[in-house]
């Protein structure tokens, strides 16, 4: 199989923050299957083809009148070669017609499964839904609408937790000093924010924190570009092998009116654990969550508006072996458990495909991890 896996990355054209996480999936993809990756390019001109194909589509009912009126989308090529494996990630539904940059992609591919870290609650229109029909299996990082989406795509579909680059995470040691006391990033807590502020002016500690402003139509989302996805990460991991403390609330949690009755598992936890932070916050109030965090101190109940976090922290510095032990196990957990391979180990069970050798490769890498952690 190496070599015979084909990836579609949106990262020439999606350059938020927040998709940085997609594409590291596909990093650790190509590292352990050797897998093409061919990049979408020309955003501009792919919305132009996008919304021509939209109104063709809607217009006519005729997805091939559709595909033959809509502009050529840049970088448009056909497959000279098959593949075991193609699996284009997505960071959510509305990527999905990237998908005709590759026109002949289930032609060429014995297996096809796509990933998509972020399936809303509203409905995918129908022109993009049909984009679906050739996969044998989706993938979505969203588990409380994953039945919803198998009926309407009519494609068998998988909740995928998020996951982290562990080898990249996972601290050389855990008996180093921490010089950040406490690092807060994306979505957060004015409240909380204001309590830290203080606490580090006062002990003249290290608190981390984004000072990107708060954007979008309500001013709770905290996102920016990127130059590079693999710096940006690269810098999140070291940072956060620098932390003792890292703030880790469910998705959306500054937006009570989104996670009502949907909380999900944001990926900070992942990154977190990896790292050998403390972790604190609000984590999701569901059975998935107990289930994936079921060890010992995996995570320490902060509120997500805490004026009083200075002391919640103070109690906890209070017990310096019980916050070791703590870093300890979550690095252990996570090299076990939550590195991106334990989630393609998933998605090649599910096709049933065979593990590369790269693959066993890493899983000895991450053993070796989790045993030393666990020292």
């Amino acid at each position: 199989m190496p070599g015979n896996v084909l990836l579609l990355s949106e990262r020439r054209i999606a350059d938020l923050v927040a998709f940085c996480l997609a594409y590291e999936f596909e990093d650790v993809v190509a590292a352990v299957t050797d897998a093409q990756r061919i990049d979408v390019t020309d955003q501009a001109a792919l919305e132009v083809s996008r919304r021509v194909y939209k109104l063709a589509r809607l217009a006519t009912g005729s997805r091939e009148f559709a595909r033959r009126v809509a502009p050529r989308p840049p970088n448009k090529m056909l497959l000279d070669r098959d593949y075991d494996l193609f699996f284009p990630v997505f960071s959510n539904g509305y990527q999905l017609y990237s998908l005709e940059v590759i026109p002949n992609w289930r032609e060429r591919s014995r297996k096809a499964a796509c990933f998509i870290t972020e399936v809303s609650s509203d409905p995918l229109p129908p022109y993009l839904v049909d984009l679906l029909s050739g996969f044998d299996h989706v993938f979505v990082g969203f588990r409380h609408n994953v039945q919803d989406f198998a009926r309407v795509t009519g494609r068998p579909c998988t909740y995928l937790p998020y996951a982290a680059d562990v080898l990249r995470f996972a601290p050389a040691s855990l008996d180093e000093p921490r010089p950040i006391s406490v690092c807060n990033v994306g979505r957060r807590s004015h409240v909380t924010h204001q309590a830290l502020l203080e606490q580090s002016d006062k002990s003249q500690s290290f608190y981390y924190y984004d000072t990107v402003a708060a954007s979008g139509s309500n001013l709770r989302d905290r996102t920016f570009r990127v130059e590079s996805a693999h710096e940006h990460r690269r810098m999140l991991a070291t940072i956060l092998k620098n932390s003792r403390y890292f703030i880790a609330n469910r998705s959306y949690a500054n937006d009570p009116g989104w996670t009502a009755d949907r909380d999900e598992i944001s990926a900070r936890f992942y990154e977190g654990a990896a790292s050998g932070t403390v972790m604190i916050g609000e984590a999701p109030r569901t059975a998935e969550f107990k289930r994936q965090f079921d060890w010992e101190d995996a995570m320490f109940r902060l509120p997500f508006d805490s004026p009083d976090a200075a002391r919640i922290l103070a109690e906890l510095d209070s017990d310096p072996a019980r916050m070791q032990a703590a870093r300890r196990r979550n690095v252990r957990e996570a090299a076990l458990r939550h590195d991106w391979l334990h989630r393609m180990e998933v998605v090649f069970e599910t096709l049933g495909l065979p593990p590369t050798e790269k693959m066993v490769a890493r899983k000895k890498l991450l053993n070796q991890i989790a045993a030393a952690a666990g020292a």
